[in-house]
């Protein structure tokens, strides 16, 4: 199938690498199929991208490569709707808010990306944790730091 994206032009993908979140994304309703693409051949950054609308492509990553004591409790109620049955079933990701200069980029850790990547079912959730919040800077720099409270 071929679609537009927001970064990469057209392309081609397979049916069956397309993502249903059917109660699509906060804010993003409508939008129920999204394909993850990787940004460049060896960025850690991917896109997650609309099948319906070419101009929203979210940038994404595995927050764990980030953040090695990032964890997500998923609820039971998350386990049924994505039909998880085991944790080798599911890929997290966080949605990137990119800044320029880049070091100032943050990522949502409140509200990560959670796939069941056997069944392609995709939900964004929002932790209960007090020590998650919507921008927590990607690249620890100083300032980034200071900001955050470390």
């Amino acid at each position: 199938m071929k679609i537009n994206t927001k970064y990469h032009g057209e392309m081609e993908i397979e049916d069956k690498a397309i993502i249903q979140f059917k109660e699509g994304i906060p804010s993003f309703e409508d939008e129920k199929q999204f394909v993850i693409i990787p940004l460049d051949e060896d960025s850690p950054f991917l896109i997650l991208q609309s099948l319906t609308t070419p101009s929203l492509g979210f940038v994404i990553i595995s927050p764990f490569d980030y953040f090695t004591d990032y964890t997500v409790d998923l609820s039971e109620s998350t386990i049924q709707k994505l039909k998880i049955k085991s944790e080798d079933q599911v890929a997290i990701y966080t949605i990137l808010t990119v800044q320029e200069p880049f070091e100032n980029t943050t990522t949502n850790l409140s509200g990560p990306i959670v796939i069941n990547v056997k069944d392609q079912l995709g939900k964004q959730i929002i932790l209960n944790n007090e020590k998650y919040t919507t921008k927590h800077h990607i690249i620890k720099t100083p300032t980034a730091i200071s900001k955050e409270g470390k």
